[in-house]
């Protein structure tokens, strides 16, 4: 029984088979049929791989767009910091140059003339034994001791120890500080006398009756030669009269802000007048 279904099966497979391949012939249909379900195949064998390609390619793309991107950020940023740093070398030049113009404007009294220096180091306050600065120029340009050192806005000090190339010069706010003074209104004289960094100078020997104001200008004397008369130094802030003292008590502040300034003149006597003797400070 089972040779004989098998025997019927295979006939009738045949039967299908010749049957389909007659009709194929005819049609063509199979062949279009298997060509569209080989497709359909092969697209679906495929697509996982072009599909964890194409991400993987999308992934390195923007990974190295992502690279790319950061080195030129860094550059930008670096150029950018480059810039700035340029600008603030240029403000600097700028605000130094109007300082070097507002020295310019100095014009010193006949029979002196004015050269620049920076001020390289401070030396102020109580750790200090004076309070004094340390000036870029020295013996080599011609500064000596007793060099006075200004700015257009007043008197600095004066130069107490000439180097080769540099110099150290004395504070008017120093204790030792001694110049002679007068009222720029008034008239009135005294000894300006340092009293320490930070603190008010005092005006000694001004007379009880001397006429003197608060926000009175004082300036140099030019009695002892040292500085020539007229440059501006301290402005009056008290005036005090007392009825045990034959003076008065006059405090006052420098016109220089001695702890900012960056650039001084020094202030030389022309050689055919420097007979003068010099101030005993």
């Amino acid at each position: 029984m089972k040779l004989k279904r098998t025997a019927i099966a295979i006939i009738v497979g045949l039967f299908i088979y010749l049957s389909l391949y007659s009709w194929n012939l005819r049609s063509g249909q199979l062949d279009r049929l298997a060509d569209y379900t080989g497709l359909e195949i092969v697209k679906w064998s495929l697509w996982p791989g072009e599909w964890v390609l194409d991400k993987s390619v999308g992934f390195w793309d923007r990974y190295i767009y992502l690279v790319g991107l950061k080195e030129q950020n860094d550059q930008l940023s670096s150029q950018n910091n480059l810039m700035r740093l340029e600008i603030m070398t240029l403000r600097e030049k700028a605000e130094e140059s109007e300082r070097f113009q507002e020295l310019l404007t100095f014009s010193p009294e006949e029979g002196w003339y004015v050269d620049g220096a920076r001020v390289i180091a401070h030396r102020m306050g109580p750790s200090a034994a004076l309070d004094s600065i340390i000036l870029s120029k020295g013996a080599i340009s011609g500064v000596v001791a007793d060099t006075p050192v200004l700015t257009p806005l007043g008197v600095v000090g004066r130069v107490v120890q000439p180097g080769l190339s540099s110099s150290k010069a004395l504070l008017i706010t120093d204790l030792n500080s001694r110049i002679s003074v007068r009222g720029q209104l008034h008239r009135s004289t005294g000894l300006l006398v340092g009293s320490g960094e930070s603190e008010t100078l005092n005006v000694k020997y001004m007379k009880l009756n001397a006429p003197v104001s608060e926000g009175e200008i004082l300036v140099t004397s030019g009695l002892a030669g040292l500085y020539p008369p007229g440059l501006p130094i301290a402005k009056v802030v008290s005036v005090e009269r007392s009825d045990i003292s034959l003076f008065l008590k006059v405090e006052a502040v420098p016109l220089v802000d001695m702890e900012n300034t960056e650039e001084v003149l020094l202030l030389h006597r022309n050689v055919a007048d420097n007979s003068t003797s010099p101030e005993g400070n």
